[in-house]
């Protein structure tokens, strides 16, 4: 029995709901995929969209980066964001040019990014993102330095609110 997420106004899927899906497994198997999410978010009114690398870890995404990155400093304030992942399956080709599309499948995520502050739990995320690039790896590289650990940030996201769209 797959466990769906409850749909709210921001994952409703208005166009070919048909190809949408909420359940979880749906959701982690894309995340899970991926290597690079956008995440999306407004600061007085100026819309920003930044690419970046992310790990899934139970119910929650992680994303990190320099200490000084405004993007990161503004999400940790707790703003609403978007975060997108695409994958891309296979071009799909026609002898009209209006047709022509692609096959993909894609997770949206709404929700609030938090920062993570706590020793082990930074440390864990950052085993998280290193073990989503290469499985194993956490383990063949040395821990991050104490100074390393202060110039990253850290931020986490929940799968609260999430929806999938495919086409096949």
């Amino acid at each position: 029995m797959r466990t769906v997420r409850t749909v709210t106004a921001r994952t409703t899927l208005r166009r070919l709901p048909q190809r949408g899906a909420f359940d979880r497994e749906s959701i982690n198997q894309i995340l899970d995929e991926g290597f690079i999410c956008h995440v999306g978010y407004a600061v007085d009114g100026q819309p920003f969209v930044i690419p970046t690398g992310y790990a899934r870890a139970g119910d929650r995404l992680f994303i990190h980066g320099s200490q000084a990155s405004r993007t990161l400093r503004t999400l940790g304030q707790g703003i609403d964001v978007c975060l997108t992942v695409t994958l891309i399956d296979g071009l799909v080709l026609a002898r009209s040019a209006f047709h022509h599309s692609m096959n993909y499948r894609s997770v949206v995520v709404f929700g609030r990014a938090a920062l993570v502050d706590e020793r082990e739990e930074k440390l864990a995320a950052l085993r998280a993102l290193s073990e989503h690039m290469i499985p194993g790896r956490w383990d063949d590289v040395r821990e991050p330095s104490e100074r390393e650990l202060q110039l990253t940030t850290v931020l986490t996201l929940p799968l609260v609110e999430a929806s999938v769209k495919v086409r096949t």
